[in-house]
């Protein structure tokens, strides 16, 4: 995942919870992307994590950034969990782990993602990203993610 660092962000085109497909390269030029790949809509870790970064929705905002959550989980399955808890930022269902794969957070044996965040400036680079050890920790929270992209 380190190698990725630097390079420019695999692209790709997802459907959203919020009816769209949304492609990464729209982004380009003109916003900051912070991926954050989690494992399961409506498990007890991943429902502190996607509320918190949605939470943080005008933080990210006034420094030019949007979020985009990602795991296998169905654009349904996305649109109960959002409305449960309260998620604005759009999750993306990534049902066959392509992202995962092409961004080397798979797990395939599990079919899930590890929990990871990549953080993509406005010319599609990806300029860090961090992987948790294991997919029940979280200890990679959305201030963390602010001070990187303050850093940019």
């Amino acid at each position: 995942m380190s190698e990725l660092i630097g390079q420019a962000a695999p692209d790709f085109s997802l459907n959203s919870h919020l009816g769209e497909a949304i492609h990464l390269s729209s982004y380009q030029n003109q916003k900051n992307v912070v991926l954050v790949f989690y494992p399961l809509d409506f498990s007890p870790i991943c429902s502190m994590q996607l509320p918190e970064f949605s939470g943080s929705s005008d933080d990210f905002e006034a420094m030019d950034t949007v979020v985009l959550g990602i795991n296998r989980d169905s654009v349904h399955c996305h649109r109960a969990w959002a409305a449960d808890y309260g998620i604005e930022v759009p999750l993306l269902s990534d049902m066959k782990l392509e992202v995962a794969k092409a961004y080397g957070v798979a797990l395939e044996d599990r079919a899930i993602s590890k929990r990871a965040t990549f953080l993509i400036d406005k010319k599609g680079i990806i300029r860090d990203a961090f992987t948790e050890n294991a997919t029940g920790e979280y200890t990679f929270h959305p201030k963390d993610v602010l001070e990187k992209i303050r850093a940019l």
